[in-house]
């Protein structure tokens, strides 16, 4: 394999570099160096520059959507009732019990690059999730009761710089 083909490898199998990559945001030779990549370094380097300019730019959009918090969430006792679940992980569902959880529920032009995107945001803000998931146009997050106003704002912020859709 080829340094350029090892080195895009590399960076391929680290999302937030691509991301960086794309975002023009990358010191190469720091790069370089934390690759496990064998080579020099200004070689690596300049591989990294090159597949940097062969990536499309990174772009955001904002999502037109509609964002509520919904508290008292918690285990359901019949996780076989779909109607009131907001959440189902495996065979645990959560939805609004009078639980000590609160809900960030996001509905409209969302998906799975959303949810990324508001998972990224919440864990640089130090909160973290008791579930996610989105389906369809709902995206939902539980956290912590306490965490549920700095969740809400960090979610509304999140889908306003999604990552474009490519294509």
């Amino acid at each position: 394999m080829s340094l350029a083909a090892e080195t895009r490898r590399a960076v391929d199998r680290r999302p937030f570099l691509r991301t960086a990559l794309r975002a023009g945001v990358v010191n190469y030779t720091a790069a370089a160096r934390m690759l496990a990549v064998d080579g020099e370094t200004d070689a690596i380097a300049t591989a990294l520059r090159r597949y940097a300019d062969e990536l499309p730019a990174y772009e955001t959009d904002s999502r037109d959507v509609r964002v509520r918090m919904e508290s008292g969430i918690g285990p359901l006792e019949d996780a076989s009732d779909d109607a009131d679940a907001l959440v189902r992980v495996g065979g645990q569902a959560l939805g609004p019990v009078g639980g000590d959880l609160t809900a960030i529920v996001a509905a409209g032009d969302v998906d799975a690059a959303a949810l990324a995107a508001v998972l990224a945001r919440l864990t640089a803000e130090g909160l973290s999730p008791t579930a996610a998931g989105v389906a369809g146009d709902a995206l939902v997050v539980v956290v912590e009761r306490l965490e549920g106003a700095n969740a809400l704002r960090a979610v509304e912020d999140a889908l306003e710089r999604v990552a474009a859709r490519s294509g």
